[in-house]
C-alpha cells in the first residue's frame, strides 16, 4: 500500500540530488538552504522563493499521497465486501439446487402451455420482428438468448405478462394495439443498436442484426417495428412505494376518489397492477435495480383504471386521470380523448398464468436472493472500476509532481553551486 507519509529529504547546503529513492522522503522540518549574505544582488529573495517553492512542492505530493490511501482503502473496502457477497451468493445458490426442480401440476399434459399459444400468434405476424425473435427461440430454445444480438433482449410485449381473464387480456391488447404487443424489449440502448445497423449513408444494412437473421431463415423483415429501452423510457420507473407483503410487487397506487370522497362504484383496480409477472422478472432487471412493472408496463399503462362497466366509468370521469376501461367495451385513452365503435380482435394477447407451481416457497426466495446479490455484486464491481481509475490517475498525478520537484531540486542545487564559488555560505533557516 502506497505510504502518503513518506517524505523527501535533502540539504541545500550542496543541495545535491541523491538516489531515487532516498527523494520519497521530504522531512519539512530540516529543510534549509545556504546562501550567499548578497542580499544587495537578491540572493535573499531567491533563497526565500525556493524555500515557498520546496514547501509547497512538499504539501502537493502528501496531499496526492493522502488521496492514493484514501483509494486504496476503498478499493481493499469493496474487494472484501465482494468476497462476502461470492461466499453468500454460493451458498444461496446450493440451498437452491437442493430444492425440488421446479415443476407444475399439469407438466405432462398435452395441452400447450398458456404462453405456447401466445408464441404462435405472434408467429403469424411471420414478418415481424416478434416473429422472427420467435422463430429463432422456437428453433433454438435458451440458446437464442446467449447469442450477441439477443442477449439483451428480455422478450416480446405480449409474452412478458401474464392475465387471469381472457376477456381483460383481449381488452389489454385492444388497448395497447398490435404494434405495441409485439414491440421488443431491450434493457439497455446497447441492445437496441445490435437489432439493427447502418452503413455510412444511413441505410439499414440488410445482412445485419434482426434484417440479418431474418433474411438466414427465411422471413423477410418487412416495414418498421417498436423497441422498448428499460434504461431510456420517458417517464422513467415508477419511483412510489410498492403494495407491503406482496409476492407481486404491486404499485401502491392511490385510489380515484370522487369529489364526495368515495371511491368511484364499479372501480376494480389499476391495469398495471392486474398483469401478473414472472418472478424472474420482478427484480433487478435494469442497471438501477427496477423491475418489469415499475418500468415497462407502468410506462404502458400508467395509471389506467378498469371499470365493471362503461356506465359506471363514465360516472367517475372527475376522477380519471390517465384513461380507463370497462369490462364491457368501454375505452377512455385519455382526459377528453374518447375509443368509440366497436371492440377491435387484435389477435395477439397476454397468456394465462401458469398452474400453481409445487415448487417450494423457499426455492423462490434463494432464487430471489440469488438474483438480487448478482445485481449487487455487478454494481460493486463497478464502483471497483471507477475507484482503481481513479487511483491510477492519482498515482500518475504523484509521479508527475514528484518529477517536478526532482527537477526543482537540481536547479536548486545548480544556483548553490554556482554562488558558493564566489563567497563563503552561511546557514540560513527559514522562519
Amino acid at each position: 500500500m502506497f505510504q502518503p507519509n513518506n517524505q523527501i529529504s535533502f540539504q541545500t547546503r550542496a543541495l545535491s540530488v541523491k538516489d531515487s529513492s532516498a527523494l520519497t522522503q521530504v522531512d519539512q522540518n530540516e529543510t534549509s538552504i545556504v546562501v550567499r549574505d548578497e542580499m544587495q544582488n537578491g540572493g535573499f529573495a531567491h533563497a526565500e522563493t525556493i524555500i515557498y517553492y520546496s514547501k509547497k512542492l512538499q504539501d502537493d505530493l502528501h496531499m496526492l499521497g493522502m488521496k492514493i490511501k484514501e483509494h486504496e482503502e476503498n478499493l481493499k473496502f469493496l474487494k472484501t465486501q465482494k468476497s462476502k457477497l461470492d461466499d453468500s451468493i454460493l451458498d444461496l445458490q446450493v440451498k437452491s439446487h437442493s430444492s425440488s426442480i421446479p415443476k407444475t401440476e399439469n407438466e405432462n399434459n398435452s395441452q400447450p402451455q398458456p404462453e405456447e399459444q401466445t408464441t404462435e400468434q405472434i408467429l403469424r405476424h411471420e414478418k415481424s420482428a416478434a416473429g422472427i425473435l420467435c422463430q429463432l427461440k422456437t428453433r433454438h430454445g435458451t440458446q437464442a438468448s446467449h447469442l450477441p444480438l439477443t442477449k439483451d433482449v428480455l422478450g416480446v410485449v405480449a409474452t412478458l405478462g401474464r392475465l387471469d381473464d381472457d376477456n381483460l387480456s383481449r381488452l389489454f391488447a385492444e388497448y395497447l394495439g398490435v404494434e405495441t404487443m409485439l414491440a421488443i424489449v431491450c434493457k439497455t440502448y446497447e441492445g437496441v443498436k445490435a437489432l439493427e445497423t447502418y452503413d455510412k449513408e444511413g441505410c439499414i444494412n440488410t445482412s445485419s442484426g434482426l434484417h440479418g437473421l431474418g433474411a438466414s431463415i427465411g422471413r423477410t423483415l418487412d416495414g418498421r417495428f417498436l423497441v422498448i429501452c428499460l434504461d431510456n423510457l420517458m417517464h422513467g420507473p415508477y419511483a412510489g412505494e410498492f403494495v407491503a407483503d406482496d409476492p407481486q410487487r404491486r404499485l401502491d397506487l392511490i385510489k380515484p376518489r370522487l369529489p364526495n370522497g368515495e371511491c368511484p362504484p364499479g372501480f376494480l383496480g389499476f391495469a398495471v397492477n392486474m398483469i401478473n409477472v414472472d418472478s424472474t422478472n420482478l427484480f433487478c432487471l435494469t442497471a438501477s435495480g427496477y423491475g418489469l412493472r415499475e418500468t415497462l408496463f407502468y410506462n404502458l399503462f400508467s395509471r389506467l383504471q378498469v371499470y365493471k362497466t362503461r356506465a359506471e366509468m363514465v360516472l367517475a370521469l372527475p376522477c380519471i386521470s390517465d384513461g380507463a376501461l370497462s369490462l364491457d367495451g368501454g375505452m377512455i385513452r385519455s382526459t377528453g380523448v374518447f375509443s368509440l365503435g366497436n371492440r377491435e380482435d387484435v389477435g395477439v394477447k397476454f397468456p394465462k398464468p401458469l398452474v400453481t407451481s409445487t415448487v417450494p416457497e423457499n426455492y423462490n426466495e434463494a432464487d430471489r436472493l440469488v438474483k438480487e446479490m448478482k445485481w449487487k455484486k455487478d454494481k460493486m464491481l463497478e464502483d471497483m472500476k471507477r475507484e482503481q481509475a481513479i487511483l491510477d490517475l492519482e498515482k500518475s498525478n504523484f509521479e508527475k509532481k514528484k518529477q517536478e520537484f526532482l527537477k526543482f531540486l537540481a536547479e536548486s542545487s545548480s544556483y548553490a553551486t554556482q554562488h558558493q564559488s564566489q563567497a563563503a555560505p552561511e546557514r540560513f533557516t527559514p522562519r
